[in-house]
């Protein structure tokens, strides 16, 4: 396949993204569908309040869009690129009646911890059913090893927590201008270099139009941010970029290139078990972000600071599975 379908999935996904923004953004906003900010956040971020959310319906449009389109154009429609949608659009479906309930219905908490958890453990448990009807592999590669462990029936719980938990750990990140889109940005790629590095070129177009569309989305997301993706987007791409780790045996690398993403997800760990545990706070606000916003960092250094370490992590992980 030749390289060029690379470049022809980013731009498209791109400026399929571009392109609809200025459709989408006024329409939400004619809708009142503006982002509550919460009170006990970084007072910096009242101003926001009113701004558009729901924004990642646009890059996900253009995800499919571009997904379908390349893969029919120089590929075949199989299972990987089944999966991949069925994850993205299906934590999507979820984030989306999430930012409903709380934005149209008024009830700030969207949809309960219960509720949300037991969407994510469904989509999984559909995406575990079709994984292992095509004969995937149920194995876990150790990194930096020729180790790979066969997880047998157990991969299903494997599956259900690294979906759930990467979907949940992007949503966390989701909360400055711009952030998500860079990191997820950055971390899509690295797995697209891995996934066409594998011969696994389907899993690379899909990646890649994720790259091209949130880049597309980042136009409008970034400091001051036109548009929110609220959960609709960010659980989808914590969804997403699970499942390619899945399909290219990248689990526990995902670990070192959506560093950032883990990094936030442990600062509210931390937080949560030193509080109930001293009364006693280790961060002045998790996650992590907002304990950099109170220190005094502007919200753009933060946010340039966490791209940094995030693209660090994804050139570290493409070094130690490629060369190492």
């Amino acid at each position: 396949m030749a390289e060029n379908v690379i470049i022809y999935a980013i731009l498209m996904g791109f400026i399929v993204t571009v392109v609809l923004s200025p459709i989408f953004i006024p329409f939400l906003r004619r809708l009142k569908f503006g982002q509550s900010i919460r009170e006990e956040g970084p007072k910096s971020h009242q101003k926001k309040s009113g701004t558009p959310t729901m924004g990642g319906l646009v890059f996900l449009l253009s995800i499919l869009i571009t997904t379908l389109f390349i893969t029919n154009r120089y590929s075949e429609f199989g299972a990987e690129t089944f999966l991949l949608l069925l994850v993205t659009i299906g934590f999507g479906i979820l984030g989306f009646l999430d930012d409903f309930i709380k934005v149209v219905m008024k009830r700030n908490l969207g949809l309960t911890s219960k509720q949300k958890l037991a969407g994510q453990i469904i989509i999984s448990a559909v995406f575990f059913y079709v994984y292992q009807q095509n004969d995937f592999a149920s194995t876990v590669s150790i990194p930096l090893t020729d180790i790979s462990v066969d997880l047998g029936w157990f991969y299903v719980l494997f599956i259900i927590f690294w979906l759930v938990g990467f979907s949940n750990a992007v949503n966390l990140t989701d909360g400055l201008d711009g952030l998500v889109s860079g990191t997820s940005a950055i971390a899509f790629g690295a797995l697209a270099v891995l996934a066409w590095n594998q011969s696994q070129y389907d899993v690379s177009i899909f990646a890649v139009a994720v790259v091209g569309a949130v880049l597309g989305f980042l136009v409008f997301n970034a400091h001051p941010a036109k548009v929110f993706m609220g959960d609709t987007g960010s659980l989808a791409l914590g969804g997403a970029i699970a499942a390619i780790a899945i399909l290219t045996k990248l689990e526990i690398l995902l670990v070192l290139i959506g560093g950032v993403f883990v990094i936030e997800t442990l600062s509210v760990i931390i937080q949560v078990i030193s509080f109930k545990t001293t009364g006693k706070r280790v961060f002045r606000m998790s996650p992590l972000h907002h304990h950099y916003e109170l220190v005094g960092w502007s919200e753009w250094r933060v946010v340039v600071t966490f791209w940094t370490v995030g693209l660090l992590c994804a050139v570290l992980g493409i070094y130690i599975e490629v060369w190492i």
